[in-house]
């Protein structure tokens, strides 16, 4: 199949696109510049260029590459910017909705989040509804995560992978990046709201977990499904392991829960087959430094 990956570069589109290839895929990548480009070509793949937001230029780009399978891999984390990051789910993947049905795509895949459940006492299922009732700002970003989940399910067979937090290359967790920075108190290291050593429950999933989901993916069931690893776990249990394999300091624990902290059940994406090679954030964080 030819398989157009939007975000090509990102933390989950770096470990994709090799994948993609070995499984006898046509990969092209999509980048916002050419330094990107240079990348995705220099792994064998094709290469087209434009930004989600440019939805006259990204539909001119996808139409060119003809693809088979659209795969929504966009993020805009760098700094934090919640509110940019919001604008991409909602207006980036409209567009790029718009441009794989103009392409004639046959499928789409879509990466949301498996940590904008309503509150509850157990590992969410996909059948919990999201959490759009929450205060602000959480409210904003789980009313984007829900447009986007609505607007990839409206092309019609879509596959929405609702990941965990994500932990491994290029990502805010990896050595030297951004939760070494907030743990070591560095000045101007961004704000990361998990952070906290309490009893909100975090469920994670690794990169390279991550995209081996998203090549299964294109041969499963339309729907949402949870890609999370084995160990829902609190923030008392996991900040101190991850502090101790980056190096930094864990911050003193509190007795706070944040009430739609609840982490999610990944049943479903095992009864289809899929198995994380980290199935516990407690072996996947020491090999980021291994």
């Amino acid at each position: 199949m030819r398989v157009l990956v939007a975000g090509a570069t990102g933390a989950v589109g770096r470990p994709l696109v090799p994948l993609l290839l070995d499984a006898g895929h046509d990969v092209i990548g999509l980048s916002r510049s050419e330094a990107g480009g240079q990348w995705i070509r220099a792994q064998g793949a094709e290469s087209v260029q434009a930004d989600a937001l440019d939805r006259d230029g990204l539909r001119r780009a996808v139409e060119s590459a003809n693809p088979d399978v659209v795969v929504q891999q966009l993020t805009d984390l760098i700094g934090g910017d919640g509110a940019a990051n919001n604008r991409l789910y909602r207006d980036g993947t409209r567009n790029l909705v718009e441009a794989a049905t103009a392409a004639g795509a046959g499928r789409f895949i879509a990466q949301s989040i498996a940590f904008a459940y309503e509150p509850g006492a157990t590992p969410a299922d996909e059948q919990v509804p999201l959490y759009v009732h929450a205060d602000p700002p959480w409210r904003d970003s789980v009313t984007a995560i829900a447009t986007l989940e609505e607007t990839a399910l409206a092309f019609g067979d879509t596959v929405v992978l609702r990941l965990g937090v994500l932990y491994g290359p290029h990502t805010w967790y990896e050595p030297g990046g951004a939760v070494a920075s907030a743990l070591s108190g560095e000045p101007g290291a961004p704000f990361i709201a998990n952070l906290t050593p309490d009893d909100s429950i975090s469920s994670f999933v690794h990169v390279a977990d991550a995209a081996r989901a998203v090549v299964a993916a294109l041969d499963w069931p339309p729907g949402p499904i949870n890609i999370v690893d084995d160990e829902p776990a609190a923030g008392r249990e996991w900040i101190p392991v991850l502090a101790a394999a980056l190096g930094a300091p864990a911050p003193a624990p509190m007795n706070v829960k944040q009430d739609w902290a609840r982490g999610a059940s990944n049943a479903l994406a095992r009864s289809r087959g899929w198995r994380p090679v980290f199935p516990t954030w407690r072996t996947g964080f020491a090999a980021q430094t291994g």
